[in-house]
């Protein structure tokens, strides 16, 4: 059974950074779509960043230059590194996972087949 959990969400001030991780379990985490999505109450979930199973990396145009997702060739774990974080960036964090394709341009529930409980980001001014 998939299993996704995340992990080091929290509040800062603008500016500031924070690092999410995501551990994947009953799959190899490595050789799947890897993906960070995020909501806010009443929008859509929308797609953040995404890793493919062959290391390339998609972002969100909101994103870009800010926001780093990484994970190494053997390991279970995804990260989203976020710097120069924005009130705008407040949102509870999803990690996901797909076996053949995510998508940084998708929003909804639909989006990915698995779904992390969802991580808390919030940004002050």
């Amino acid at each position: 059974q998939v299993g996704l959990k995340e992990s080091g969400g929290g509040s800062v001030q603008a500016g500031g950074s924070l690092k999410l991780a995501c551990v994947g379990t009953g799959f190899r985490a490595y050789k799947w779509w890897m993906g960070w999505f995020r909501q806010v109450p009443g929008k859509e979930r929308e797609g953040v960043a995404v890793i493919d199973n062959e290391r390339y990396t998609y972002y969100r145009d909101s994103v870009k230059g800010r926001f780093a997702i990484s994970q190494s060739a053997t390991e279970d774990t995804v990260y989203l590194h976020m710097d120069d974080l924005k009130p705008e960036d407040t949102a509870m964090y999803y990690c996901a996972a797909d076996p053949h394709s995510l998508d940084a341009h998708c929003s909804g529930d639909y989006c990915s087949p698995h779904w992390g409980q969802g991580i808390q980001v919030t940004v002050s001014s």
